[in-house]
C-alpha cells in the first residue's frame, strides 16, 4: 500500500476463539438488510450478521480470507472492524468431507424445524470451503 493509504485493521473471533486479525482492504458480510461491503473510511456500523452466512475478506495482497460465521455481529469504527460471531470457521479448517457427512445426514433424519439451524449451518459450511477452493485455484 502506498503511504498515507488507509487500511482496515480486522479482527474475526467467535465466542470459543480468536480466528484471525490483520489488515485488509475490504470486508464484505451478509445483514438482515443484505450484503455490506466495507472500505477503508467508512461510516461508523454496528450490524447484526445473517445467522449461516459467509464473511469474506480481502487482503493487502490480494489474497481472500473466507469465514462461516454463524449468528453474531460486526462493528466498523474508523478503520477497525470487529467481527464477533457467536460460532465462525475458516474455511480452510472446514473438512468437506465430514461437511458433507453431516449435511447427508440431517437431510435424512428429516425433522425440518428442529434441524433447521444445523442444517443450514453445514450448507453455508460448504459454500465457505467451495468459494475457498475456487479462489485458491485462481
Amino acid at each position: 500500500m502506498a503511504d498515507g493509504e488507509k487500511v482496515l485493521n480486522v479482527a474475526v473471533v467467535s465466542a470459543e476463539r480468536a480466528l484471525w486479525s490483520g489488515q485488509a482492504k475490504s470486508i464484505v458480510a451478509k445483514t438482515p438488510e443484505g450484503d455490506i461491503g466495507i472500505l477503508p473510511n467508512h461510516e461508523p456500523v454496528l450490524a447484526l450478521l445473517v445467522d449461516s452466512s459467509a464473511l469474506r475478506v480481502e487482503e493487502l495482497d490480494g489474497s481472500r480470507l473466507v469465514v462461516a460465521v454463524h449468528g453474531g455481529f460486526f462493528s466498523v469504527a474508523g478503520n477497525e472492524v470487529n467481527v464477533i460471531a457467536e460460532v465462525a470457521e475458516l474455511a480452510e479448517d472446514i473438512d468437506l468431507e465430514r461437511a458433507q457427512a453431516a449435511l447427508s445426514r440431517i437431510q435424512a433424519n428429516g425433522s425440518p424445524e428442529e434441524e433447521l439451524s444445523a442444517l443450514r449451518r453445514a450448507e453455508t459450511r460448504l459454500q465457505v470451503a467451495e468459494i475457498a477452493k475456487t479462489v485458491q485455484a485462481r
